[in-house]
C-alpha cells in the first residue's frame, strides 16, 4: 500500500470496511441469504476482513509516525 495516502482517506477506507462488514455479517445472520449464494457471501464477508485487518495494520503504522492520530480503538468506537 502507498505511503502517498492521506490520513483522511486511510480513516475513511477503515471506517467504511468496518460498516460494510457489519452490513455482510447482518446480512449473513439474517436467513436471508439464498442457500446457493451463502459460500459466495462468505467469501465476501472473508474479503472485506481481509481488507480491513490490512488498512488497520497500515493505520497501526501510521499511528506511529503521526501522533496526532487517534488509536485504532478510539476511531472506531465513534463509530458505533
Amino acid at each position: 500500500m502507498s505511503e502517498n495516502i492521506s490520513n483522511n482517506a486511510l480513516i475513511l477506507a477503515i471506517l467504511s470496511l468496518n460498516s460494510e462488514i457489519a452490513i455482510q455479517q447482518d446480512y449473513l445472520e439474517s436467513g436471508e441469504v439464498p442457500e446457493n449464494e451463502v459460500e459466495d457471501e462468505q467469501d465476501v464477508l472473508a474479503d472485506l476482513e481481509q481488507a480491513f485487518m490490512e488498512f488497520v495494520d497500515f493505520y497501526k503504522d501510521r499511528t506511529k509516525q503521526d501522533k496526532t492520530l487517534p488509536s485504532i480503538e478510539e476511531l472506531l468506537s465513534g463509530q458505533d
